[in-house]
């Protein structure tokens, strides 16, 4: 802590030490608004988008109370996108059968092209094979 904020914390706890008799012995007096008056009196005004909060461990929701949980989806929204989100995934997952599948069609379509084509390959070869011995025989004979 720093000594600037050492002696706002010093000037807090006294000025808090001198309400607190008055709000002890006034019922009507509440003892958490004279810490924001104080706070208020030392620290400013609040400001817009800033949290103050007072002690440690203090979150905005012990602070503003359960209104600040203004942002959370309610269970049965949170059940809504949960389910929006299952949707969605299983049209992906469709979509991605959908593709695999069309590309085993196509490997099997290429397979067979391939095959085809070294089976061409290969007669071509035999014929100018037996090309080739014919024109052996024809010089051997010659």
């Amino acid at each position: 802590m720093t000594s600037e904020a050492g002696e706002i914390m010093e000037k807090l706890k006294d000025k808090k030490a001198e309400y607190e008799p008055i709000a002890l012995s006034d019922s009507s007096v509440n003892l958490e608004d004279i810490d924001n008056r104080i706070i208020t009196k030392f620290l400013g005004p609040e400001r817009y988008g800033q949290v103050r909060i007072q002690g440690s461990g203090v979150n905005p929701t012990q602070y503003f109370g359960s209104s600040s949980q203004q942002y959370m989806l309610s269970g049965s929204q949170a059940q809504a996108e949960v389910q929006r989100l299952k949707d969605q995934m299983a049209q992906m997952q469709a979509r991605i059968g959908e593709q695999i599948a069309q590309i085993k069609v196509e490997a099997a379509s290429l397979k067979e092209e391939v095959a085809t084509r070294e089976a061409e390959k290969n007669r071509k070869y035999n014929e100018l094979q037996l090309q080739l011995q014919n024109m052996m025989q024809m010089f051997q004979q010659s």
